[in-house]
């Protein structure tokens, strides 16, 4: 399950891939992106797409839950669950920038980048605005935009070193703009792997 990643694309060039897209996020620079943290995604507003932050972590399914600390899912894979039924419309759906992620090994991760460095990768992610939730005791309940993404079958790179899943990745601009507008029926033929060959390992 991958809870690390990177991004060091940049404002300028997402803003470029997509034409209209609007910037919240003021002046970010590349990152490493922990559960819980705040991070960039791209999201539908209602003028077009908008570039904003938001916390890592989806609501839990309240079953899992023992006390009323949700620490969130970072990670979905089950699209079938009515827990996530009701994000899976275009107005929830947004697309994680990220350059390179890791998957945990004993002993520390294992990071994978494109094999082919022009490539620009998002995740393929969820999200929802102004969730009410206890996420660390100290803070106590606050009000926050979250967000996940999907998995799914890893490919060779990755089985070698996760055997059961991988992030859902998108890289091509009709994979972007199907997951963003296009209907659930038609976006979810995206949770698919990566073809093998496509990522590579890099030095953490």
């Amino acid at each position: 399950m991958c809870n690390l990643y990177t991004n060091t694309t940049t404002q300028e060039a997402m803003r470029s891939l997509f034409p209209g897209l609007t910037d919240r996020l003021g002046n970010l620079g590349p990152g490493t992106f922990y559960p819980d943290q705040m991070a960039p995604i791209i999201r539908t507003a209602g003028d077009g797409p908008e570039l904003v932050l938001a916390r890592w972590g989806m609501p839990s399914p309240p079953m899992v839950l023992k006390t009323a600390r949700d620490p969130g899912v970072t990670n979905v894979r089950n699209l079938g669950s009515p827990h996530w039924r009701r994000w899976l419309g275009p107005a929830h759906r947004c697309l994680v920038p990220v350059t390179a992620f890791a998957e945990p090994v004993k002993g520390g991760n294992r990071w994978f980048g494109p094999a082919d460095k022009g490539i620009t990768m998002f995740f393929a992610g969820i999200e929802t605005r102004g969730w009410r939730s206890l996420r660390k005791v100290k803070d106590g309940e606050t009000v926050d935009d979250l967000f996940a993404f999907l998995t799914c079958p890893p490919n060779a790179e990755v089985a070698a070193i996760h055997p059961k899943a991988m992030p859902v990745i998108l890289t091509a601009p009709d994979e972007w703009e199907t997951w963003l507008n296009a209907p659930i029926e038609t976006a979810r033929g995206l949770q698919r792997p990566l073809p093998d060959g496509t990522l590579t390992l890099i030095e953490d």
